[in-house]
């Protein structure tokens, strides 16, 4: 039986240091987007649309539509709307987005239509997590993927053709309110946590600014002192974004991806004096039957035995040791050496962590 092998893949983390703008490690406290969601049909497709007597709610949908026109459909009536589908829509409204603006709405079939190409989503609210309605979506879908069916019963489908999108499909309807003009300290909240870092952002703002402008709160948060007047915090939220700083170095850390093979080794890691030797053991059982004949005249019975054999076969992969304080091209190194495979790595990584010799964090996901 064949065997996929996994590629392993190790990754040097390199610990250059070099400055980075406040605004590309940190966000503000307060501005951030809202997620919205939505409810809506899609009409126009080509026969690739809901099959109704799968999913009622399709037809549910489009009666109460038509009932806003004023058409009311006779009790009873089947209705066979292979040219309708009922979908999910998604947006995201930026920060400080206000009527008028437009977001890019994406548009996801929620039962068994095929396809959404050369559809026309219609009218349809979009949502936040309060039930407020933000904002207003319709426009014609862009599709990527596309679906053939043969006359076989054989199909062929490329991407996905039941979710399509509308570069800005949706308007804006009402704002959502922020804190941001309220005359409170501007928060600064590092993506990665890090004490080092928080610590540099403040005196970084400090050495700009004059003493006790800023100061870390915790791992995470910087609090700024800042003006009240909105505008005069615009021109000042400019100027400190725009401060360079250097974060702190990554901890020495080891991440595995059993599934994939994926090792990623930080520059920081270190091993202390060990020795390691790492071989495959094979052991191979064959069996055959040898069948006893009993003498000539005798009162034996014809039997069959076993006779088994087994090999045990072991690699002779040499030994091989860590000096003190090796570095990560000591450790890639020594383990190509040996020629050892991902998984033959990832063993020797999770032993030299129980046994205490290696000197990072080991994450396996």
């Amino acid at each position: 039986m064949k065997q996929i092998l996994t590629v392993m893949i190790c990754v040097l983390i390199s610990s250059i240091a070099h400055a980075e703008r406040i605004k590309d490690i940190t966000d503000v406290a307060g501005v951030r987007p809202n997620q919205l969601i939505g409810y809506g049909l899609v009409v126009g497709l080509d026969g690739t649309g809901d099959q109704t007597t799968q999913s009622p709610f399709t037809t549910q949908s489009f009666n109460n539509m038509l009932k806003q026109f004023g058409i009311n459909l006779p009790e009873g009536s089947r209705m066979q709307m292979k040219n309708v589908a009922a979908v999910m829509l998604q947006a995201e409204l930026p920060a400080f987005s206000k009527p008028g603006q437009k977001l890019d709405v994406t548009v996801n079939s929620i039962s068994n239509a095929k396809s959404l190409r050369g559809g026309s989503l219609l009218m349809s609210e979009l949502k936040g997590i309060d039930g407020n309605t933000y904002a207003i979506a319709q426009g014609s879908l862009v599709v990527g993927g596309f679906g053939v069916d043969g006359g076989d019963g054989s199909n062929i489908t490329v991407n996905v053709p039941s979710v399509g999108r509308i570069p800005g499909g949706a308007l804006v309807e009402r704002v959502v309110p922020n804190n941001f003009a309220n005359g409170q300290p501007i928060v600064f909240n590092l993506h990665n946590p890090d004490f080092t870092t928080a610590n540099r952002v403040a005196k970084a703002i400090n050495d700009m600014l004059g003493p006790e402008v800023a100061m870390p709160m915790d791992a995470v948060s910087i609090r700024v002192t800042s003006p009240v007047n909105p505008s005069q915090r615009v021109d000042f939220l400019a100027l400190l974004e725009n401060i360079e700083v250097t974060p702190a170095e990554e901890a020495a850390r080891v991440v595995i991806n059993s599934r994939t093979g994926t090792i990623v080794v930080g520059q920081h890691v270190r091993v202390s004096p060990v020795a390691i030797t790492h071989g495959s053991l094979t052991v191979s059982v064959s069996e055959d039957f040898d069948v006893s004949q009993p003498n000539p005249f005798s009162q034996g019975e014809t039997v069959v035995t076993p006779n088994s054999e087994i090999d045990v076969e072991e690699e002779n992969n040499p030994m091989f040791k860590f000096a003190p304080s090796a570095t990560l091209e000591d450790i890639v190194r020594s383990i190509n050496d040996v020629g050892a495979s991902p998984a033959d790595l990832m063993a020797i990584l999770e032993a030299l962590k129980q046994s205490g010799a290696l000197k990072a964090d080991l994450m396996v996901i």
